[in-house]
């Protein structure tokens, strides 16, 4: 039974940052696709990026990190598998 618990948690685990990557990428490719659409400024400053795009992405983190500690609780990731999708999550 730990097993299916442990391919379970993995596949929502995968799932979710494969979300989270496929809508990043979206919205990556819709502002390529706007700023070829827009005309082109003439000498105007381009505008400071939105905060709350990094934010979403933030929050994003956090709630893989509370997934992941609550599997960790649960016992159905061990301590290196929890250390390895950490790492994964915050990109170090």
């Amino acid at each position: 039974m730990p097993g299916l618990l442990r391919g379970i948690a993995r596949t929502a685990v995968v799932a979710g940052t494969a979300t989270a990557v496929s809508n990043r990428v979206s919205r990556r490719q819709a502002g390529r696709w706007a700023e070829q659409d827009a005309p082109p400024a003439a000498a105007e400053p381009a505008p400071a990026p939105a905060q709350p795009s990094s934010d979403d992405e933030m929050s994003g983190k956090l709630a893989q990190l509370r997934e992941l500690g609550e599997l960790k609780s649960q016992g159905v990731l061990t301590e290196s598998e929890f250390q390895a999708q950490k790492s994964r999550i915050l990109g170090s």
